[in-house]
């Protein structure tokens, strides 16, 4: 691409996306140079001014957008200019277009069609005829008809011509841009969608009955109905439609098209517009429109999912506690892990508290018995089958502990897949499948992120319609979201999981498990130097890692940081000129010292930019900080709630489980989540759920209405007055 080309699409991601063109610039020169996104956001702020990773990201993918445009744009015109048809006006048209939708209509008179009627018609010379047509004669058409009767070409009468003719107007009518753009603008204003029952035996449990007969103006409806509307049609219950407004688009082709009402032609045309609208551009646009609305919906939902993602995984860890999980169950039993500090696996069991009343005695004195030999602080268990009655046990079991031991619930959503993964067979050979879930239900609440990067995203139970959207697009967008929470929270190279390690910075999956591989044969990492060493870790990538890798206990404080080791000369300057050494790293004294400096004057002494400076200072001040931990901490539990203990106007405190878009799922307690309705969430006007509460967020409710039988919770998150 020339210079010119570039720098004029560089202007055009910096107008789209509305960030000025200089830090476009170096975003995009940075990328070039194979940096990554998490490494650009942290450690070239001065560069980019500070842009977060989002920001970063769509950067990149409007300029990828419309480098592929311009190549799309180099291909039309080379295939119309084969055709001899590239005139300046058609090229300038081309130039000019800012979206591939509008490329293509303005290539589609030139594409290589299937046969259509239309070149059937051509095929049988009847071009010149319908440009006779399009000139508005004065003359007869069935006279000038009579000239085109040809027994070699099949047109056996007059009317065949016409038919003909008209046909080849009607295709011309359709290939037109500007008719194309203006009916489909207008349509998105103006149509609506409708839904009709198709079969209603296949929707035995009437998911889809709101829409058997449903209708909505497109402009109005809202993503979630879209891809409900498209499952019910997918699966055979639905007909989906759209219904344009078809009179005002065929006056407006009319007005345009039928220059002398006078003439004989214009009632043939007249109908040939009608036919050129039902036939050709309607099914068309139709397909557009739901196109675009699906993308629309689709791309609505996956960034409901990513949100609900990104706060799940930064979920607070329950650090240096001794956990017992359990996996509950009837008839096979409750699969019992204890867990230690480090989330090392120490001992399995399994007992049968729920089935036999005479295996009862048993469950209780092992359960007793785990608690005082592994001195556990927290039991945590699975909201699987059996869950609430596993509850019961577990509160009637702490109520005869003397010491202090609390429980949760955690959402379980995922266990079974990485329990029966090769993952979890690799870390677990020796187990059954719900052995390994046991482990993972403790480990989630000690390190939920380390836990839950084993995981497929799209198995953890904070989507919607995610199995309906774009599989490619769910996932590039979920593991953007892993990697920037990775990145952020940062990973301790001695303990960290392939998993894990495979979504830092220029890591990948093989190097990775050269990473862990080299950790089993030499022990712990005792620099961040010694990653040098890992095969296939070559410099590159070594500078885009290795910020994000800590080593806590190592020969260098500065190692168990965030600060990247190209600033660790000036981090030695500046402590040599506080007059401090590196064990007051995280120290009060050394925090004093720093309040005392001038981030401006030392930034140019040092010359280090102010923005790095000050993430510098930070890292100085909490050398080992966790972001997640400055989050409130999950509900810990002593007691048993049930349904039937609800009651209207009741408060309590929840944890919001999962946002969709018509509201959001709480956690109150009880074996059902709440659902708290958008309009409930605050007093003021809530676009979306997400604008308000994310998951993991403790919430204050009230009950608003309780169904025991269908097992609902109506909540509130507005006080009563």
């Amino acid at each position: 691409m020339s210079s010119i080309d570039k720098e004029k699409l560089l202007k055009l991601v910096s107008s789209t996306i509305n960030i000025p063109l200089h830090q476009v610039k170096n975003v995009i020169e940075l990328t070039e140079e194979g940096n990554t996104v998490p490494f650009i956001a942290r450690y070239r702020k001065e560069q980019t001014g500070a842009l977060d990773e989002v920001q970063i990201r769509d950067i990149t993918e409007s300029w990828n957008y419309l480098n592929n445009l311009e190549a799309r744009k180099e291909e039309v015109m080379r295939l119309i200019e084969e055709q001899g048809k590239l005139t300046p006006e058609l090229k300038k048209q081309i130039q000019a277009a800012l979206k591939l939708q509008q490329v293509e209509d303005l290539y589609r008179p030139y594409k290589q069609k299937r046969r259509t009627k239309a070149t059937v018609a051509k095929e049988k010379g009847l071009e010149p005829f319908a440009q006779w047509i399009m000139s508005f004669p004065r003359e007869s058409i069935h006279k000038k008809a009579a000239q085109f009767i040809s027994a070699d070409k099949e047109v056996a009468t007059e009317d065949d011509a016409i038919e003909g003719a008209l046909d080849i107007v009607a295709e011309q009518i359709s290939d037109e841009p500007s008719y194309r753009q203006w009916i489909r603008d207008r349509s998105f204003r103006k149509s609506i969608i409708s839904s009709s029952v198709k079969d209603a035996e296949k929707d035995e449990k009437n998911v889809f009955e709101m829409y058997y007969a449903y209708e909505e103006p497109i402009s109005k409806i809202v993503p979630h109905r879209i891809l409900a509307m498209n499952r019910g049609e997918k699966e055979g219950v639905l007909k989906v439609s759209v219904k344009a407004p078809v009179e005002e688009i065929v006056d407006y082709l009319s007005k345009r098209i039928i220059k002398y009402k006078n003439s004989e032609v214009a009632p043939y045309l007249q109908k040939t517009i009608e036919d050129a609208y039902k036939r050709l551009i309607d099914p068309s646009v139709e397909r557009e429109i739901r196109k675009e609305l699906t993308e629309k919906a689709e791309e609505r939902a996956i960034h409901i999912f990513s949100e609900n993602l990104r706060n799940l995984l930064l979920q607070p860890p329950l650090k240096g506690k001794m956990v017992l999980g359990v996996d509950p169950a009837y008839r096979t039993g409750c699969k019992l892990a204890v867990v230690d500090e480090t989330g090392k696996m120490l001992h399995i069991d399994v007992i049968y508290p729920h089935t036999a009343p005479n295996k009862l005695p048993e469950a209780k004195e092992k359960f007793r018995m785990i608690i005082a030999k592994y001195h556990i602080e927290m039991v945590v268990i699975g909201n699987g089958t059996a869950s609430r009655e596993t509850e019961q046990f577990v509160v009637d079991m702490l109520k005869t502990i003397e010491r202090e031991v609390f429980y949760l619930i955690t959402n379980e959503a995922g266990a079974s897949v990485y329990s029966a993964s090769d993952l979890a067979r690799e870390e677990f050979p020796e187990l059954q499948v719900e052995e390994r879930s046991a482990v993972s239900i403790a480990r989630r609440i000690q390190d939920p992120l380390a836990e839950l990067v084993k995981i497929d995203p799209k198995s953890v139970g904070v989507g919607q319609y995610q199995h309906d959207v774009s599989q490619k697009q769910l996932n590039e967008s979920l593991g953007f979201v892993v990697e920037t929470v990775v990145n952020q929270v940062g990973v301790n190279v001695n303990t960290a999981s392939v998993s894990l390690l495979q979504h830092v910075a220029g890591l990948n999956k093989t190097v990775a498990q050269n990473v862990v591989k080299y950790r089993e044969e030499h022990g712990k990492f005792s620099s961040r130097k010694e990653l040098k060493s890992i095969p296939r870790l070559g410099a590159k990538t070594y500078e885009q890692c290795i910020g994000f890798l800590r080593v806590l206990d190592g020969e260098e404080p500065l190692d168990r940081t965030g600060i990247h080791p190209e600033n660790y000369a000036d981090v030695n300057k500046l402590l040599t000129k506080l007059d401090k050494g590196k064990e007051t790293l995280g120290k009060e004294e050394l925090a004093q010292a720093l309040n005392t400096v001038n981030v401006d004057e030392l930034s140019e002494e040092l010359h280090i930019g102010e923005l790095t400076l000050r993430d510098i200072l930070t890292d100085l001040v909490k050398p080992a900080r966790d972001p997640r931990d400055e989050l409130p901490q999950p509900i810990l539990k002593k007691d048993i709630l049930k349904l039937e203990d609800l009651t209207t106007g009741l408060e309590l405190q929840g944890t919001v489980r999962n946002v969709v878009d018509f509201g959001v799922f709480v956690d109150v307690g009880v074996k059902q989540d709440g659902l708290v309705h958008i309009s409930k969430l605050t007093n003021r006007f809530v676009k979306h759920p997400l604008d308000v509460v994310s998951v993991g967020d403790l919430v204050q409710v009230w009950v608003e209405d309780v169904d025991v039988k269908k097992g609902r919770v109506a909540l509130t998150m507005l006080p009563p007055k």
